[in-house]
This record gives C-alpha cells, structure tokens and sequence, in this order.
C-alpha cells in the first residue's frame, strides 16, 4: 500500500484524489489544502503547496510514496524539483520544464525550436513596441499576458482598440507580474481542442481529446475564464487528425527529454485550433487542464495511482490505459460575477440528490465548510457536474438535470456545454 499527497484545491484537485482513491494500492491519501469534496477521498491538510519545505516534511512524517502535483504555481515555484530531490517520487515537471506553462514567450520559443506547429508571434517587453506591431499587424489578433494568470490573460481581440486596451491593461498590471510582457500573436480560425499526455523522460502515451468552453456565457460571449465546462471525446477530431495531434505531442515530448532532461515527468496539455491547414498549437500547459481532466478522468478505467506512480518513476511507456466507450460532459457552476468580483459564503444545497443520479459525479472546487458545517462556496468556480451517458445527448441532458438539483445563491452557469459535439 502507498500513501499519497496530492497538492491543489479546485476541481481538477478532485477529480485527481477521486481517481487515485480508486486504485487497490493506495493506502492514506491527503489532499492538500483539498476543498469541501476532497474529504470524501481522503484527508485535507492545511498545507501551503508553493511551501516545498512543509511539504517535504509533512511527506517524511506520512511515510509518502507519490507527491502529485495538481496546479501550475507549485510547479513554477520549483517544488517538484525540492521534493524529487528530497527522494520522493513526483508527478509534475521541474520548474525548468514548467516554463513551458509559465512563460508564453518561452513556450512559443519552444515550439518554434522544434518544428512544432503553432501561431506566428512576437513578444515585447515594452507598451510602445507592442502596441506598435498590433498596429502593424491589424485586427483580429491574440494578445496574451505572459506569465501565468490563471487562464484570464488571453484576449482575442476583434478590432484595433480591443488590442489596444488589452495591451495597455497587460502593461498597467491588470495580471500583475504576469502581464509585464506580453506575446502578439496572429488569430487563428478554427474549433478549438486539447490534448493530454503522460510524458516522462522523453516518451508520450497520449489521452483522448477534449473540448474545454472558456468563455463565460453562452455562444461563447463574455471575458475569458478558467474553463465553464468540457466534453471528451471530441467527434470533430476524427483517427487521422488524433494521429496527427498525437505525433505533435510525442514530438514534443521527444523535445522535453532534449531541453530538459529527465525533468519533465507528469502531464502535457497541448491546447490546439484545428486549422485548415491541420491542428496548430496554442498553448502548452504542464499540469492537467481543468475542467478537462475532470471529463478525462471519469472515463478512465484503468489505475490511476499505477499510471501516475509510472510516470513520476520515468516509466510513462509502461503506462497502458484503458478508457471507457462511455462519453462525458462536465458543466461548471460558478458564483455570480465570476470571472469577475463574487460573494464567498453561499450555501450549498443539492448536490447528494445529484450524485445520486446514475451517470453523475460532481467534483468540488471553490467549496469549503462554515462553522455550522454546512458546505458553503469559497471560489469563483465551485462545482463540476460530470455526467456519462453512451451519447451525448443523453450526457447532456443528465448533466444539466443534475446541475438543477443543486442551488446556491447566484449560482450561474452555460447552457450550451457539449452542444457543439452534437451538432457535428
């Protein structure tokens, strides 16, 4: 029996603990800090997961055999590398490697060194020179803070002064540290997708595809978000053009083993547009995505724990993964206001007669509980509703009956997660 640590707080966070609370080898299972649903899988711990020393030691005393790492900060900060070298197994990539994730001129650096298909770009470090070549360039255009802020500094501008403004809030702080430089980069048209796959000392095993929805309302309208829903699998990425993102990914995984060595063991998330001209890369995260994982995940089959263990031990080509025929929609509920200012402090009700439901899973993230126990949110996004059904007309309809069991004061949410898998 292994004793496992997983470090995050949202939904993805969940999802994670959920999985690995499955497998026959775990023993104890912490999550630290977890949330309100975390508890269901194993025990919270008040725990910092940018603190590598805290959870060094914490590993030590619970006899840790497998540190997961759930978001991007603690990778950035440089924790997988403290407690890989404390002689914990990890499953994230050193801080190097997560540069790939925490700097958007550098992954675009990356790309370009090795041939990967992706925008054509430019990175300013001033406010002059980058409003200068969005000027040059014209509208449509992505303009992107560089540094990690949360999901929220992308804008995808339609006209000139949308460029303009976006720029000026990059360089103004509206992201802090993050927007204090900033990549251009030409709009691409086409759906978007994603792509995640175990990576280890330069060997892939990909996962299904996924579709993430960012924007905050319907039609995707409104400011970006951290994610408002997804669906796996994705029926516009029909065998070839999977096999096509997959030998994308496995190039760059081939990549990391070059640039990085043996420091990158655990996820890559590859965002994609599926072009005319083929799937082209976006962004690369290096952790899970979330919401996406959240849908991934449920139709896992295999052992979590065992394929994590694998990889954070350079084995990710013993990774076998099996994956259910079901498919899988997950509608975020978020607090009213969000991506924007929101009340902490709603009661939560509902959510046992959701779960109760065949199909349905629901993931916690922004939740906690109060002094008089009642669950309670304490984050702009609060719960992932996941549903699998054998269609997904069916899965959406379960999901969205399910999210209506559940209320909280200015619950709010999309009505139209999965829609575009239907009508493909």
């Amino acid at each position: 029996m292994m004793n496992v640590l997983v470090l995050g707080s949202g939904g993805r966070e969940h999802a994670l603990a959920w999985s690995i609370a499955k497998s026959p080898q775990v023993g104890d299972l912490f999550i630290a800090p977890g949330n309100g649903g975390t508890v269901q899988c194993g025990r919270n711990v008040p725990l910092d997961p940018c603190d590598a020393e805290a959870v060094i030691g914490f590993s030590k005393d619970q006899g840790i055999g497998l540190v997961v790492i759930g978001p991007e900060a603690p990778l950035v900060a440089g924790v997988a590398d403290a407690v890989r070298a404390a002689g914990i197994p990890v499953f994230g990539p050193n801080a190097d490697a997560a540069r790939l994730e925490g700097s958007k001129s550098f992954s675009k650096e990356f790309m370009i060194r090795h041939g990967l298909p992706t925008a054509r770009y430019r990175a300013c470090d001033c406010e002059a020179d980058a409003l200068a070549f969005v000027r040059e360039t014209g509208a449509p255009i992505v303009v992107k803070a560089d540094g990690l802020a949360a999901g929220k500094g992308v804008v995808v501008a339609d006209d000139l002064e949308e460029a303009e403004e976006a720029v000026h809030d990059c360089f103004a702080g509206a992201f802090g540290t993050a927007g204090s430089s900033v990549v251009i980069e030409e709009c691409l048209a086409g759906p978007e997708c994603s792509m995640l796959a175990f990576i280890s000392d330069g060997e892939a095993v990909c996962m299904p595809c996924a579709q993430d929805h960012k924007r905050a309302f319907d039609g995707d309208r409104g400011p970006n978000t951290g994610g408002m829903g997804a669906y796996s699998p994705v029926p516009a990425v029909d065998d070839a053009l999977e096999t096509r993102m997959a030998d994308i990914m496995r190039t760059a995984a081939a990549a990391t083993k070059e640039e990085f060595g043996a420091g990158y063991r655990g996820v890559l998330y590859g965002g994609f547009m599926l072009t005319e001209e083929g799937p082209k890369l976006l962004e690369f995260n290096a952790r899970f995505g979330d919401p996406e994982t959240q849908a991934v995940l449920a139709r896992f089959d295999g052992d979590a724990l065992d394929a994590f263990l694998a990889v954070a031990e350079g084995r990710a080509g013993d990774v076998r993964p099996s994956w259910s025929d079901k498919v899988s929609v997950c509608v975020v509920l978020a607090s009213g206001g969000y991506p924007g200012s929101y009340e902490k402090g709603k009661v939560i009700l509902g959510i046992e007669e959701a779960e109760e439901m065949d199909g349905v899973l629901v993931f916690q993230a922004g939740t906690s509980y109060n002094a008089d126990d009642e669950l309670i949110t304490s984050g702009g996004r609060v719960l992932n509703v996941v549903a699998l059904a054998d269609s997904f007309e069916e899965a959406r309809e379960l999901a969205y009956e399910a999210c209506d069991k559940i209320n909280f004061e200015g619950k709010q949410m999309r009505f139209d997660i999965a829609k575009r898998a239907i009508e493909v």
